[in-house]
Parts: C-alpha cells; structure tokens; sequence
C-alpha cells in the first residue's frame, strides 16, 4: 500500500456473480494505481462467488436486497477518501482508477463519469449494445458518475434504495443539484455480461420497468430526456455503422423489446397496485 496516494476503496455488489467477477477483480488487480481496497458486497450468493472474492483479497459481507442497498452498505465500510462501484460483470482498463484519482487531485472534481462499453465479441446483441454506448462518451444527459469522492457520496445519502431502475441517474441527478462537478477520462469500463438472447433482454427491461415509475415520479424534470429513446447521439452511432446496416437493424428491434418489456412491467406495477 502506497500511502502518499489517497486510498480508493472499489466497491464491488454481487449475487451469484461466480461466472464474471474472477475476471472483474483481475482486471481490478492489475489497476496501476497503487493505494486500492476491495469490498465485496455478496446478495447471499449460492455459487462460489465469495470464494472467488477472497480468492483476491477482497473483504467480503452480506447484504441485500438489491445493489442499491449493497453499494450503500459498501460504502460505509470503505475506508478510502474515494469510492467506486464496479459491478461484477464488467473489467477495467488498467489506467482507469489512476485517471480517476488524477482529475480530482489535480483538477477539483467530485465525481468521475467513466464511460463503459460493451464486450463485442459476447454476442450479436453485444455488438450492437457497443454501438449504442459508444455513442454516449461524451453525452452529458445519458450518464452516471460512479466513482466519487466518499465525502460526496455521503452528503447527498447515497443511492436511494427504493430505486432498482435510473438508480445511477437519480445519483447523478442529486449530485448535479447539490453543486458537485463531475469529471470524465478515457480510460474505461467494458460489460462482459451483456445478453445473449432476445429472451434475456425482455427478462431484464420487464424488471426494470416494474419499478422505473418511482424513477420517473422523482425525477419528473429530467426523467423524459433520459428515459427517451430518440437521442440525438445515437445518430452519431448510425454513420458510424452505416456500413453495418444489420447493426442499425439490430438497434431497433432492442430498443422496441426493451421499451415494450418495460412498459409492461410498469403496467403490471400499476396493477398490482390497484
């Protein structure tokens, strides 16, 4: 541990992450930023997911029921000046803790936005989720900082822990109000767990819808801009692949199933309710 670097504590929430976090904490490992603890915060796995935390050092607890909670939890264990999530389905390029660090240090930011692609070679949905997000790198309205200062973190209460869905952007949002500026670098994030199937993909949006009304009821002034699906930037995204019109073509249909899945869990929400 080098302790003229202020500690970076990478909180990192899990449930049955046995597939993808030896390769999240590798990547985590091979940071070159020198001064890191790990937390890992497990949703009571039943693979070998805490094995393999301890495996890499990681301190390891036990919390639930959603990574809202966790997170939160996570960071009031952490002992370093700055927190970072990092879910356990995605790797780091090894500059990107380094980075983080250098833009607060030396240039005065609370938070840092690190953008996060998408592991191309997954699957054909994986190909194009990576066009869609690529087109986000310097977007200012579809962004979520996750690496923070803790005294920040801490000052707006965390995660709000009745989200499950637009949780990164309601931080974001909460941040933005309370005054704190938000850095971004390039160095970055890549999603090893992206969907395979369409099936996955319904599964994943009906979740999400189920409970993005309490996103959107919150956050009523900036919850259509970045809920909407016509965003300007992806227009930067279709002449880029222009030459990949199976890509394009690909992109609709997500965007439909997963619009259409989330309506129906918001829908199905409603009704419970009544």
């Amino acid at each position: 541990m080098n302790n003229n670097k202020p500690l970076v504590s990478i909180i990192v929430p899990t449930k049955n992450s046995a597939e993808t976090l030896e390769a999240c904490l590798k990547s985590i490992s091979n940071q070159t930023y020198p001064n890191i603890e790990t937390i890992v915060i497990d949703n009571y796995s039943v693979d070998q997911t805490a094995r393999i935390a301890k495996q890499y050092g990681a301190s390891v607890y036990l919390k639930g029921p959603e990574r809202c909670t966790q997170v939160n939890f996570g960071v009031q264990k952490a002992k370093g000046k700055y927190a970072y999530r990092v879910d356990s389905d995605f790797v780091l390029d090894p500059r990107v803790v380094e980075e983080a660090v250098e833009v607060c240090e030396m240039q005065g930011y609370d938070a840092v936005a690190v953008h996060n692609t998408s592991d191309a070679t997954v699957s054909f949905w994986a190909r194009v989720r990576k066009m869609e997000r690529d087109t986000y790198r310097d977007d200012g309205v579809h962004i979520g900082s996750r690496f923070w200062k803790k005294v920040a973190f801490d000052s707006i209460g965390g995660f709000d822990v009745d989200l499950v869905a637009g949780d990164d952007y309601d931080l974001q949002n909460r941040l933005i109000k309370k005054g704190y500026r938000i850095g971004r670098i390039r160095a970055q994030e890549t999603h090893i767990g992206e969907p395979k199937t369409l099936s996955e993909i319904f599964r994943k949006h009906y979740y999400y819808g189920q409970n993005i009304g309490q996103f959107i009821q919150k956050n009523q002034d900036k919850a259509i801009s970045q809920l909407s699906p016509i965003r300007l930037s992806m227009l930067k995204g279709f002449s880029r692949s222009s030459h990949e019109p199976q890509l394009i073509v690909g992109y609709l249909v997500y965007q439909l199933l997963r619009y259409a899945a989330a309506g129906m869990g918001l829908l199905s929400s409603k009704l419970a309710k009544n």
